[in-house]
């Protein structure tokens, strides 16, 4: 059989849904039909231009209307707005038949049987036989959709289900009909994997599948266990959110978000299917929730829900919260409980779960109970939605953004302790969990050769987690590669005579124990290995320098040991670039500061395509000192013999870092010269970016990596630039759009990069850029506003994004 590739689809429905299908295919570089309804009757914009139902502007006024507000959304379903070029448009009268010349076509439309059906039918007329055909349904069982159709159309045709939003949520769900062939779903499970850069999981066709069967379960016993235990949503918000490696959102205000209305279609869906639930009981909605249903209190979309944004008298916004015993919102109640203090200095999530479960307070009697009936209900959804369990984690943890899935939860907690929770709440262990207990096995995964492996329920053994080959899991390869560590970095041999360093200090910030931990790692590679990957596994890549290790040194004015400081962090990114290894920095999620720092000095760069990579020292007061306003002037040099105009191409550089520039994508970053075409790559999935980024850094050591000679040919412009620099400067202070402090940072900086007042343009070497570029930083941190802006992130607990 030919291999099957995927050039174009057609996604039909232009919805919330369909447009952020549509444009994630878009962000990876696939053409895009997407395909709407024709409307019924004109606008009033339509009617006063004189325009009507045959005009096509109207036609196709659906489709474009949707696709235009999606593309305005915030946060953006698209990595770059010129990607959205991949996308046309068009209606399911005019332009049906071109289906016939794609490769998948993605069904995303109303959530009725009768309507998907009968799109089906006039699909089937058009489409080319062999091609996918998929359906995005949350929850109608697929069986039913491709009744009569035809049997090539069944065996190509099955559920794939995004969650929205398409774009940032990884779980792909691929649900199989009676007929589809496995050929199919093993050409999903990868595609979805490899190139969406999703978690795939091969569900059944069981309602809501596995992620909403178990997530809406979730969330129905919580609203339950508030009313039952008298709690406020304060109360589970803080207890369901980032301590227990939720979203930020939790609970409630992640249903104010979501929609109270489609919680409660898909678990009215579960409890009229399901009849056979042992705990259908559950699904049946509170009283409070059907009054707010009835009030149309469903979230966000109707401005209220759990909270409610108001202004009070003296015009300042407010959020108040639902009372659930009143139904009145009131001001919102700080929740505190003594157990979540004793988990404060616990910065592994996995490390709090046996702490809170003993918690003698409410919190403690909370997690006691929601845990011990998310245990029973997912052992007993074995194996009727899926015969793995690790599948229902990778569903929790893509899906519904949880650190841990439930399983996992149960393992760091014990098993046997685990069951001892449900029987006090009066539940009992399912037969197949005892079993695994009783064959010696005491936790549902185990780690060997650096591999996940899983009990399997029906082999009745562990059995290796699929998939993994083109993964580097750092947490599994760790305890038995390391070669160096410290309080700051882990370095593992990667094999193949790579390393890679890791970051693990708090939120990956960057300071002494991490600068001498990339020291040592480059000293290691040059001595005995071939190449460094600086990569890690955490939520983020690095949010920047230290701020309380500065803002100490700057207090103290001990600026001799600060000035060495700075050169240190110089002197180690200049490092990453001229060593005799090739170095592969890996950034993904924040990469701000000095983590972007690094990044542009690395010899290449492998960027997860959600990376968020800036330049943002001047919201604290400084330039960039770690080498990133030598860097920006570096590569404005490299520009010159473009074409383009010289100070044109210099000013965009300054205004990088002086706007403070975050890319909201890694694609973005090209735009600001921070990534380099044809050099850096972007990879979808983050899971393969360590992998990817090994790759690179052995195929550079193998085709004969030459340790790059230090540059003295930067062109700076000098007096020319620093003048034009200095008049828009001092116009923007005086128009009042700066302050006095934002122009004395942008001056310094225009210094800088303008290589200082040299009376014509000059070529200079990168350390010459470089103590300037020092010398400007610790004049700013001797400044008033500085000192209070650092003071100021310190009493936040932010590090300094630098």
């Amino acid at each position: 059989m030919a291999k099957r590739r995927i050039r174009k689809v057609a996604v039909i429905g232009s919805g919330i849904m369909g447009s952020g299908i549509a444009c994630h295919f878009a962000n990876i570089g696939v053409d895009v039909l997407l395909l709407d309804i024709v409307p019924r009757e004109l606008n009033d914009k339509e009617k006063a231009k004189g325009l009507t139902l045959e005009d096509k502007v109207v036609r196709n006024r659906i489709v474009n209307d949707a696709l235009t507000a999606a593309l305005k959304s915030k946060p953006s379903p698209i990595y770059s707005q010129s990607f959205a070029n991949r996308i046309t448009t068009g209606n399911l009268e005019d332009d049906i038949s071109k289906v016939k010349d794609v490769d998948w076509i993605i069904e995303v439309v109303v959530e009725r049987l009768d309507i998907k059906k009968q799109v089906f039918e006039n699909l089937e007329k058009h489409r080319t036989p062999g091609t996918l055909i998929t359906s995005n349904t949350s929850g109608i069982p697929i069986k039913f959709m491709s009744e009569g159709r035809s049997e090539d159309f069944q065996k190509h045709f099955c559920g794939t289900h995004f969650f929205n939003p398409a774009r940032y949520l990884q779980l792909f769900e691929i649900i199989p009909g009676p007929k589809t062939d496995q050929e199919v779903l093993d050409f999903l499970n990868e595609y979805g994997e490899k190139f969406l850069g999703k978690t795939s999981v091969v569900a059944k066709d069981t309602p809501a599948f596995i992620g909403n069967r178990i997530g809406i379960f979730s969330i129905m016993s919580l609203f339950h266990t508030v009313k039952d235990m008298g709690m406020t949503i304060e109360e589970v918000d803080k207890l369901t959110g980032p301590v227990i490696g939720r979203p930020k959102s939790a609970t409630f205000r992640t249903v104010d978000v979501v929609g109270l209305d489609t919680l409660v279609h898909v678990a009215n869906g579960i409890a009229e299917n399901c009849p056979d639930d042992e705990r259908k009981e559950l699904f049946a909605l509170p009283g409070f929730i059907e009054t707010m249903m009835e009030n149309k209190w469903l979230g966000s979309k109707t401005g209220q829900g759990f909270y409610k944004k108001t202004k009070n008298d003296k015009g300042k916004t407010e959020i108040l919260s639902l009372d659930l015993d009143t139904l009145e919102y009131r001001e919102g109640k700080r929740a505190k409980f003594a157990t979540l203090e004793l988990t404060k200095t616990i910065d592994k999530v996995a490390d709090r779960f046996p702490v809170l479960i003993k918690g003698k307070d409410k919190a403690g009697e909370f997690y006691r109970k929601s845990f011990a009936h998310l245990f029973a209900y997912v052992q007993n959804r074995i194996p009727e939605i899926t015969d793995e369990l690790y599948k229902i984690d990778d569903a929790m943890r893509a899906g519904f953004g949880w650190e841990h899935g439930p399983f996992q939860i149960w393992d760091a907690i014990g098993v046997d302790k685990g069951i001892e929770l449900m029987i006090a709440e009066g539940l009992e262990p399912a037969s197949w969990v005892t079993e695994m207990l009783d064959s010696g096995r005491k936790s549902f995964y185990s780690i060997k050769e650096g591999a996940t492996y899983f009990w399997d329920a029906f082999a009745k053994a562990e059995t290796k987690i699929p998939g993994q080959d083109s993964f580097i899991i750092l947490d599994n390869i760790r305890k038995n590669t390391e070669v160096f560590k410290n309080s700051g970095v882990s370095v593992q041999d990667l094999g193949d005579g790579i390393l890679n360093v890791e970051f693990q200090s708090k939120m990956n910030s960057i300071g002494g124990d991490v600068l001498a931990g990339l020291n040592k790692a480059i000293d290691l590679a040059e001595k005995d290995f071939a190449g460094l990957v600086v990569g890690n596994q955490g939520p983020n890549f690095s949010v920047g320098a230290n701020i309380g290790m500065i803002f100490m040194m700057a207090v103290e004015q001990e600026y001799d040991e600060l000035n060495a400081a700075i050169k240190y962090f110089q002197d180690s990114c200049m490092r990453l670039r001229y060593s005799a290894i090739p170095t592969v920095v890996a950034p993904h999620g924040m990469t701000l500061g000095g983590g972007c720092e690094m990044t542009l000095h690395a010899d290449r760069v492998v960027a997860a395509a959600e990376s968020y990579i800036g330049l943002v020292e001047f919201g604290v007061g400084v330039i960039p000192g770690g080498g990133g306003s030598k860097e920006m002037a570096l590569r404005a040099s490299d520009r010159f013999d473009k074409g383009d105009v010289q100070l044109n191409v210099l000013q965009e550089h300054f205004l990088t870092i002086g706007m403070a520039k975050v890319s909201t994508s890694a694609y973005e970053a090209y735009d600001t010269n921070i990534l380099k075409p044809g050099k850096d790559i972007v990879v979808v999935n983050k899971n393969r970016q360590i992998a990817t980024a090994k790759a690179i850094a052995k195929q550079m050591a193998d085709q004969g990596y030459t340790q790059p000679v230090k540059r003295n040919d930067v062109l700076v412009l000098g007096k020319q630039a620093l003048g034009m620099f200095l008049v828009g400067t001092d116009s923007m202070q005086a128009s009042h759009y700066i302050s006095e402090h934002d122009r004395k940072i942008a001056d310094k900086l225009a210094y800088v990069m303008a290589g200082g007042d040299l009376s014509e343009p000059t070529k200079v070497s990168e350390q010459y850029l470089l103590d300037l570029e020092r010398e400007a930083f610790l004049s700013l941190t001797g400044e008033r506003k500085t000192l209070e802006r650092l003071e100021h992130m310190l009493k936040k607990g932010k590090p300094l994004r630098n």
